[in-house]
């Protein structure tokens, strides 16, 4: 992979912090972390730039209509004012940081077409389908850290196999609360929805009988045998 240097303008403390662990065993490609457009500005240009939502990009505007590296953009959903910025990729969050280094490298290797991971609303809009059949609630905690769950198993599908060391702790890093947190508030909307005896639309949602009355799963079943469900029906045909 030809060297090159990328920026992520990122304006919080854990995702620097997740970025520069990430990158550093990866000598092909030079990254900076930067907070704000002061440090954007006295850092150099990059080849790449990943701009996040939170990120204050309006004193960049200007000079990225003169002289712009290539951009992606990192965003929750799509939204108007994320498309002022000019950019020539877009990845949802949570995204892989590996995805957007591969994006990243075939930008800066000059590849000009627009791409667009999978993101939030194609597989929130599934996954809202799937937990409100199911009987969960999308007010409680549980319901918003299960669809992040879900979304971080698809990504990383190992995941599932460490859940209280991996999986919880980056739900619980995205949300800014704690693992043990994540855990008791994914296991309640468990329970909520085998209390509202909805167990045949569970078992509808996956076409077999899966569980029983007494056959409540645990929060790793669960959310594997979703991601799995998921990544079945993303598949190209």
């Amino acid at each position: 992979m030809k060297s090159f240097t990328l920026f992520f303008c990122e304006s919080g403390e854990s995702a620097k912090r997740n970025i520069e662990s990430y990158y550093s065993d990866k000598p092909f490609v030079t990254v900076k972390v930067v907070q704000d457009a002061e440090q954007y500005l006295s850092a150099g240009k990059p080849d790449v730039a990943v701009i996040s939502e939170d990120f204050n990009y309006l004193p960049l505007i200007r000079l990225f209509a003169a002289n712009r590296p290539k951009i992606i953009l990192a965003c929750k959903e799509e939204s108007d004012e994320m498309e002022k910025v000019p950019h020539d990729a877009v990845v949802f969050k949570p995204y892989s940081l590996n995805d957007v280094t591969e994006i990243a490298a075939g930008l800066a290797e000059g590849k000009e077409e627009k791409i667009k991971l999978v993101g939030n609303k194609a597989i929130d809009e599934k996954l809202s389908n799937i937990f409100i059949r199911a009987g969960i609630p999308p007010h409680i905690k549980g319901y918003q850290y299960l669809r992040t769950a879900v979304k971080f198993a698809i990504d990383r599908p190992d995941i599932v196999n460490s859940i209280t060391k991996k999986l919880y702790p980056a739900v619980a890093e995205y949300y800014d609360t704690t693992p043990s947190k994540v855990e008791r508030a994914i296991r309640h909307a468990i329970e909520v929805a085998w209390s509202r005896g909805r167990i045949e639309n569970i078992n509808a949602i996956f076409g077999i009988k899966i569980y029983g009355k007494g056959d409540k799963p645990t929060n790793g079943e669960l959310i594997a045998l979703v991601a799995d469900k998921m990544v079945i029906e993303l598949m190209p045909e």
